[in-house]
């Protein structure tokens, strides 16, 4: 990957329907040489996928919150992803350092359903309690794979 590659995918993350030759007029290259770098970047599975990013406020999942999960015992990373993949809710997990084994992003309707999914997950096996925060407005959002 060269400096050329990180540039088509920076446009892609700002909007990934922008056409081949808004790109290439952007970086400097025809609309077919920036084809084949993306085809090539999809190939090797530098691009995993094309998607789209609804508003959860429209899709009805308003309700957000970051949970830090702590384990007893040692429970591998294996076991966690199974069960969090479980919940529906859970949209982002992932083991930490620090006090927490793993925290976890839930979005959710409303509180009510926030607080199942909560109710879910610490019922797994090895979870011995968590700790929840709601958020209230998001400040910063950023596109990261």
């Amino acid at each position: 990957m060269d400096n050329l590659d990180r540039h088509i995918l920076d446009l892609l993350r700002q909007n990934a329907r922008a056409s081949y030759g808004d790109i290439g007029q952007t970086v400097g290259l025809s609309a077919s040489a920036v084809k084949r770098r993306v085809d090539r970047m999809v190939a090797e599975k530098i691009i995993r996928s094309f998607t789209i990013q609804v508003d959860p406020l429209v899709d009805g999942m308003g309700t957000e919150a970051f949970v830090e999960v702590f384990c007893r015992g040692t429970v591998s990373p294996e076991e966690l992803k199974r069960m969090l993949q479980a919940i529906p809710e859970v949209i982002y997990a992932g083991t930490v350092s620090g006090s927490a084994d793993a925290i976890v992003q839930i979005r959710s309707r409303d509180i009510p359903s926030l607080e199942h999914a909560l109710e879910r997950l610490r019922k797994g096996p090895n979870i011995d309690h968590t700790e929840s925060a709601i958020v209230l407005s998001r400040l910063v959002q950023r596109a990261s794979d």
